[in-house]
């Protein structure tokens, strides 16, 4: 009885690694895909001048408290008691005030949060759909984000949908949607594994996100 389990087992074992043997996998690289999707990057360069307005409010407000630090520190000497404790009062709220603005533009949930979900993921869904559609109609088992992706160490060109997928939300991989800010003219996008390899410079928002870590 024992035996005729292990050899039931060992059955399942093999259908399953045979299974898993047939599958179709692919590969696409979300990165390159959004960035050649114009919706998307004008999308990047609005929440990118909403970021950079909301990071030089906060850095008034941030150089009024340490102005007023600075003040205090050289008077505080001469003031009476009750004018110090209005001066520390002053202060005080308006640590609150810079704590309360930072949280609500780049907190959780905050102004930053919202707007990238006003602007982005709508982009980001129909991408995303696009690649699941693909998926389904050409029954691959998984497909493999390689944006960055560590888990992805190599694929080879010809599993990379990322070309599909923009030709299946109308839009041609072999024009860029950078357009030139000088003559508008259009450049051919720049190569995926270089770009990855080398590495995107930071959008504002990103250099946001940094500052508010330090």
């Amino acid at each position: 009885m024992k035996s005729k389990v292990l050899i039931l087992l060992s059955a399942l074992m093999f259908a399953s690694v045979s299974c898993l043997a047939q599958q179709k996998y692919a590969c696409v690289n979300t990165d390159y895909v959004l960035r050649s999707i114009p919706d998307y990057t004008n999308a990047q360069k609005r929440l990118d001048k909403y970021v950079e307005d909301w990071t030089a409010e906060l850095v008034e407000k941030q150089s009024e408290l340490e102005n007023l630090r600075a003040e205090y520190e050289q008077e505080s000497y001469l003031l009476p008691e009750n004018l110090k404790k209005r001066r520390q009062e002053e202060i005080k709220s308006k640590e609150q005030e810079v704590r309360a603005l930072q949280q609500q533009r780049f907190g959780p949930g905050g102004d930053l949060d919202r707007k990238r979900a006003e602007l982005l993921k709508p982009v980001q869904d129909r991408v995303y759909a696009a690649i699941e559609r693909i998926a389904q109609e050409k029954n691959y088992g998984m497909v493999f984000d390689k944006a960055g992706s560590p888990a992805v160490l190599f694929a080879n060109k010809k599993y990379d949908i990322s070309d599909e997928v923009l030709e299946s939300l109308g839009y041609n991989p072999n024009v860029s949607s950078s357009v030139s800010e000088g003559d508008g003219s259009k450049k051919k996008p720049t190569n995926p594994e270089l770009r990855q390899r080398d590495g995107d410079r930071p959008s504002a928002s990103q250099k946001s996100r940094d500052t508010q870590k330090k």
